[in-house]
């Protein structure tokens, strides 16, 4: 198995640019020129001795000190060449082989397992070095079947996704259609407890029409319409506003916005994102008309913007559960939906890298959205 190669390792700085080998060589040579400086300086006192004109016995002394040298001088340089020999082959050698075999590994052939069978540390370090490998190769492995699965079941959702979009709809239509048309023809045959049915029966196909389109935007988050390109946030609040032109003109309201930036984001979706929630501050209005404002604050390298209402709010315990799919918290007679379009506006952020988040310490009545995302590489 051989998979994408690992980065270049990072070049090494200082002292520890000198191979192994070379301290070796640098302090060998060190100790050696000590240790013949060493006996030169021992035979000079001994020549000094030696002119001072000593005894017979000192003469004696002198010559055997003389042969002590040299025998120490060969015996030093046997003892080097000795543990240049068994540096060489017990730790270089193996230290070399070792650093080749993790560097193929490196590499990407993750199969190949590092050993040496000398000195015991580096035995042991290429253990937990192979050790190391076997995770991450069982760990890689776990990852493509994931993958794979993952793959297989997106394929599954895009083609659950093509037949709620047309033949789950189709029936809905028709139940929706027949049902309508069945009232108009028999009115007069049918009292007020049978329209009543007819009246579910037609909400109820609507609503799951409803719920589907819904489901299916959510789906698609991330996966169509997503390319990422710099965006004006004010031209996407515009459209969403030209979207939303006849609940803002039946309601009276007002949606006013301060200077807003430019983004790196999908257009199509967070023109979505800002009509979710500007018609979420429609929907949930108090007896006075909407008065929603959006504006935007540069915060590190992120905009940070915020949708604010003088609607009914949200009490602070329900700042996490809004935002989960399917969740209401209201009655759906009272305040109709589906309960996604909160969930579907933080799928996009998120998407985005940013966050969405309800702000509990917004100051005056309504509730105050605010959420991240990435500035464009030009915009200060």
């Amino acid at each position: 198995m051989t998979i994408n190669p690992l980065p270049p390792p990072r070049r090494p700085d200082g002292l520890g640019r000198l191979p192994m080998a070379r301290w070796f060589v640098v302090i060998g040579m060190t100790a050696a020129l000590l240790l013949t400086a060493g006996i030169v300086l021992v035979a000079l006192l001994i020549e000094q001795v030696r002119a001072a004109g000593p005894r017979p016995q000192v003469e004696v002394v002198l010559d055997r000190l003389y042969v002590a040298l040299v025998v120490l001088l060969l015996g030093a340089v046997v003892t080097a060449v000795v543990l240049a020999a068994v540096v060489r082959h017990v730790v270089l050698k193996p230290i070399a082989q070792l650093t080749e075999q993790v560097r193929r590994v490196a590499a990407g052939d993750f199969d190949h397992r590092p050993h040496v069978a000398r000195p015991a540390e580096l035995a042991e370090l290429a253990s937990h070095v192979d050790s190391m490998r076997e995770r991450i190769v069982t760990a890689w492995r776990t990852a493509e079947d994931q993958a794979a699965e993952l793959r297989r079941s997106n394929g599954e959702l895009e083609q659950f996704a093509y037949v709620a979009s047309h033949d789950l709809q189709e029936p809905l239509r028709k139940v929706a259609s027949f049902t309508q048309m069945l009232e108009q023809r028999y009115a007069d045959r049918l009292d007020d407890r049978a329209r009543q049915y007819i009246h579910y029966a037609v909400d109820g196909a609507k609503r799951m029409q409803s719920l589907i389109n819904d489901l299916l935007d959510f789906s698609r988050v991330g996966r169509m319409g997503g390319e990422r390109t710099v965006v004006d946030s004010g031209a996407a609040l515009e459209a969403a506003l030209a979207n939303l032109a006849a609940s803002v003109e039946d309601t009276g309201a007002v949606v006013t916005s301060g200077p807003l930036p430019r983004v790196v984001g999908s257009r199509l979706q967070l023109t979505q994102l800002f009509q979710n929630l500007v018609e979420n501050a429609i929907k949930f209005r108090s007896a006075e008309p909407p008065r929603v404002r959006v504006t935007a604050e540069r915060v590190a390298g992120m905009w940070e913007f915020s949708c604010s209402d003088n609607g009914i709010g949200v009490e602070a315990k329900y700042a996490d559960r809004i935002f989960l799919i399917f969740q209401r918290l209201h009655p759906r007679d009272v305040y109709p939906g589906t309960g996604i379009g909160l969930a579907l506006c933080r799928k996009i952020v998120e998407y985005h890298g940013g966050r969405l988040w309800l702000d509990g310490d917004a100051a005056g009545p309504g509730a105050t959205f605010r959420w991240t995302l990435p500035a464009a590489g030009d915009d200060e």
